[in-house]
C-alpha cells in the first residue's frame, strides 16, 4: 500500500500510459497531448486568420512583428503560465479556484459571463461556416457570377459572366475593363452581395430583426449538435477530437500555402504583408494593438485556460506547456498571413489593384475577400471546401473548451456525486440554452448584433477581470504564497523573470490595453451603417455585465463573513477557504496539511496506522486493569488470565 499511495504522487509524463486517473472523481486527460493539443485548439481561432494578417500589414509589416512578440514575451507567456498553474493547482474550474480568496469569486463569475457571450456568438460563426461549406459542394461556387436573382446591377465581378462574354473578348480586357470600374468607383463583388443580400438578406438596421434565416437556423443546430457530441463525456471525449480538430487546420493551411505561393502576384501580397515600416514602431496605436492582440488570441480571462488546466495531474509541467502553446498560437497567426496574403496578392495583381484595395479583416475577409480569391482558382470548389472546413474546425477548437468552462463551473459549484455523474446532462443542458440564445442571430440583423457583442461583450471587460485577477494572486493572496505553491506543484519556483511579470510588467501591460482601449474606442460601424444610441447602450450593458459581478458579490461576501466590524469582515472574506490548496489530500503537503506536514509527507496511510496503534494500546491498557480487578477472591480469573506469548 505504501508503494501505490508513492506510485500516484508523480502526474502524467508524455508518452506514459497512465489507465486510472489520478482524479477518479473529477477524472483527468487521458495523456498530456490530449491537454496541448487542446489548449492549441481553443487558442488558435479565427482571430489569427482573419484578425492578425490584417493588423500586421496595417501596422507596418514586418515591423508590427517586432512589438508583437515583445507583448508575447512579458504579456502573453506569463498570463498563460499564472492561469494554467492556477487551474492546476486546485483542480478546480473558473469559480472554484476562488476559494483562494472568496471575496474575489465574483471574477469567476464575470469569466462565465464573457464565455456564455463568446460562446453564443462565436457557434453562428461557425455554423456560417458550416453554411458556405455545404454551398461549396458544387461545380460552380454560387458567389463567382453576377447573374445571380440576389445580384444588384451594381455588381461586378473579378473573371467574366455569361452576360460580359460577348462585349469582353478575353481576360485581358476584363481586366483592364474592371480596372477602369475600380478606379471610378467602389466596386461591389459578388461575394458581397451573395454574402449581404442572399446568406444574411441584411435588414436596414439593428431593430429591425426581419425573418430567421432558415438555412443558417439549421447550421446552428447542426453545430450545436456537434459541439455537445464531441462534449458528451467531458475531456475524455474531447480529449480524442482534438488529435483532429487541432491537427488538420495546419494541413489544411499548408496546402493553402501552396497553392497560393505558385500564383501570379502572391510574391507581392507578402511583401505587402512583411515589409517593415520601421517609423510606425513609434506609435503607440501600433503598440497597443499588438498588447491586444496577444492578450486576446490566448484566451486569457475567458476562463477556458483554468478550466482546461484543472483536468491536469497535479504534477504536471504546465511551464514547459505554457510555452509550446502560447509560441505554436503566434506562429500560427504569422503563418496564416502567408495564406491569406499569397491569395490576396494573387486577387490583387488579377484586378490590377494594389493589394489595399482587397485586404480585409473578419467576417468582411472569411466570407467576401478570400471566397472571391477562391473563385479564381482552378477546381474553385475543392479549394473553397478545405478552406471552410479549416475554419470550423478553429472555431469548433475554440468553443469545445468555451462550453466545458461553464458546465464544469456548474458541475465544480454543485459538487455533489449525482451531479458528477450525471455532467452529460448538464452539458446538454448548456447546448440547448445556448441555441436558443443564438437563434435571434440568425434573423435578419443578426450581423449588426453578432458584431455588437463581438466588440462590446468580450472586449475592455476582459481586460479588468485579468487585471483584478493578477491582483488577487500576487498582492491579497500572496506572491510569495503562489511561488511556494508552485513550487509544490511543479518541482521548482517560477523562474525569476515570471515571477517580476506577474507581480510588475504584466499588469502594467494590462492596464496599457484598458487605456489604449478607451483613448482609442470609436462607435461600431458595419460597412456605412452606423449604429444608433440606444444600440450602443446594450452594448456597454453587455460589457458592463460581466465587470459588475466582482464588486456585487464582493460586498456580498464581506456581509456574510464573520466580524463585528467592516475591516474585520473585509478580512475574513478575502482570507483563504479552509478547502483551498490542492484536490487531493497525497497532495496536501506542508502548510496544506491537516495533522502537520509530516503526516503527510510519505502518505495518509501513515497517520492512519498511527491512530490504530494508539486505540491498540489504550485497549491492552483497559485489558490489563481489568485483569487486575478480576483477581480478586471470589473469582475464577480464568478468562482473563494472559499466556506467555501475549
Amino acid at each position: 500500500r505504501f508503494c501505490f499511495c508513492f506510485g500516484n504522487v508523480n502526474g502524467a509524463v508524455p508518452g506514459e500510459q497512465v489507465k486510472k486517473d489520478e482524479n477518479s472523481r473529477r477524472g483527468n486527460w487521458g495523456n498530456q497531448i490530449e491537454f496541448v493539443l487542446t489548449s492549441v485548439g481553443y487558442a488558435v481561432g479565427l482571430g489569427n486568420v482573419w484578425r492578425f494578417p490584417y493588423l500586421c500589414y496595417r501596422n507596418g509589416g514586418g515591423a508590427f512583428m517586432f512589438p508583437y512578440f515583445i507583448m508575447l514575451v512579458f504579456c502573453g507567456i506569463p498570463l498563460f503560465f499564472l492561469e494554467l498553474s492556477f487551474g492546476q493547482f486546485t483542480s478546480l474550474g473558473c469559480l472554484g479556484v476562488w476559494k483562494v480568496s472568496p471575496m474575489f469569486k465574483g471574477v469567476g463569475y464575470g469569466m462565465m459571463v464573457v464565455s456564455t457571450y463568446i460562446g453564443i456568438y462565436y457557434n453562428v460563426v461557425i455554423c456560417i461556416a458550416f453554411y458556405y461549406f455545404f454551398m461549396s459542394m458544387t461545380n460552380l461556387l454560387p458567389w463567382t457570377y453576377c447573374n445571380n436573382p440576389w445580384n444588384t446591377p451594381d455588381c461586378t465581378g473579378v473573371i467574366g459572366t455569361p452576360r460580359t462574354n460577348a462585349t469582353f473578348a478575353n481576360v485581358s480586357a476584363v481586366v483592364s475593363g474592371l480596372t477602369e470600374i475600380v478606379n471610378r468607383t467602389k466596386r461591389t463583388s459578388p461575394s458581397e452581395e451573395y454574402w449581404r443580400n442572399y446568406v444574411l438578406n441584411v435588414s436596414d438596421g439593428i431593430g429591425n430583426f426581419g425573418e430567421v434565416r432558415l438555412p443558417i437556423l439549421g447550421c446552428l443546430a447542426v453545430s450545436w449538435v456537434v459541439v455537445f457530441l464531441c462534449l458528451i463525456r467531458g475531456v475524455k471525449s474531447s480529449g480524442k477530437v482534438v488529435y483532429f480538430t487541432a491537427t488538420f487546420p495546419y494541413v489544411v493551411l499548408t496546402i493553402l500555402f501552396i497553392r497560393g505561393i505558385t500564383l501570379e502576384g502572391a510574391v507581392s501580397g507578402i511583401k505587402y504583408y512583411l515589409t517593415p515600416q520601421w517609423e510606425k514602431i513609434l506609435d503607440a496605436k501600433v503598440w497597443g494593438d499588438a498588447a491586444s492582440q496577444i492578450f486576446y488570441s490566448l484566451g486569457c480571462a475567458w476562463g477556458g485556460l483554468i478550466t482546461m488546466a484543472s483536468y491536469n495531474k497535479f504534477h504536471n509541467n504546465c511551464f514547459r506547456d505554457s510555452i509550446i502553446i502560447s509560441v505554436t498560437n503566434c506562429g500560427t497567426s504569422v503563418y496564416a498571413g502567408f495564406v491569406i496574403f499569397s491569395i490576396l496578392g494573387f486577387m490583387a495583381n488579377h484586378l490590377g489593384v494594389d493589394v489595399s484595395e482587397v485586404a480585409d479583416h473578419g467576417p468582411g475577409l472569411a466570407f467576401v475577400a478570400y471566397p472571391e480569391a477562391l473563385t479564381l482558382l482552378p477546381i474553385s470548389p475543392l479549394w473553397s471546401l478545405l478552406f471552410f472546413f479549416m475554419l470550423i474546425l478553429l472555431g469548433l477548437g475554440t468553443q469545445f473548451c468555451l462550453l466545458e468552462t461553464l458546465v464544469t463551473a456548474v458541475v465544480d459549484e454543485i459538487g455533489t456525486d449525482w451531479i458528477i455523474k450525471n455532467k452529460t446532462y448538464v452539458t446538454l443542458g448548456v447546448a440547448i440554452v445556448g441555441f436558443l440564445l443564438g437563434v435571434p442571430l440568425t434573423t435578419q440583423a443578426g450581423i449588426y448584433w453578432l458584431l455588437l457583442m463581438d466588440n462590446y461583450a468580450a472586449s475592455f471587460s476582459l481586460v479588468v477581470v485579468s487585471c483584478i485577477m493578477c491582483i488577487c494572486i500576487m498582492y491579497v493572496y500572496g506572491h510569495k504564497n503562489y511561488f511556494k505553491d508552485v513550487e509544490m506543484m511543479l518541482g521548482f519556483p517560477p523562474p525569476l523573470f515570471f515571477r517580476i511579470c506577474w507581480r510588475y510588467v504584466s499588469p502594467f501591460i494590462i492596464t496599457f490595453i484598458l487605456i489604449f482601449t478607451v483613448i482609442q474606442y470609436k462607435p461600431i460601424t458595419y460597412n456605412d451603417y452606423v449604429y444608433p444610441r440606444w444600440s450602443l447602450v446594450i452594448g456597454f450593458a453587455m460589457a458592463l455585465s460581466s465587470v459588475i459581478c466582482i464588486p456585487i458579490y464582493a460586498l456580498f461576501k464581506i456581509a456574510v463573513s464573520e466580524g463585528s466590524t467592516f475591516l474585520e469582515r473585509l478580512k475574513n472574506s478575502v482570507k483563504p477557504d479552509p478547502d483551498w490548496g490542492p484536490a487531493l489530500q497525497e497532495h496536501r503537503k506542508g502548510r496544506y496539511a491537516t495533522a502537520g506536514p509530516e503526516s503527510v509527507e510519505v502518505c495518509p496511510l501513515k497517520e492512519k496506522l498511527k491512530d490504530e496503534g494508539k486505540e491498540k494500546l489504550k485497549e491492552k491498557e483497559t485489558e490489563k486493569k481489568d485483569e487486575m480487578g478480576l483477581t480478586i477472591p471470589g473469582s475464577n480469573g480464568s478468562t482473563l488470565n494472559p499466556t506467555p506469548s501475549a
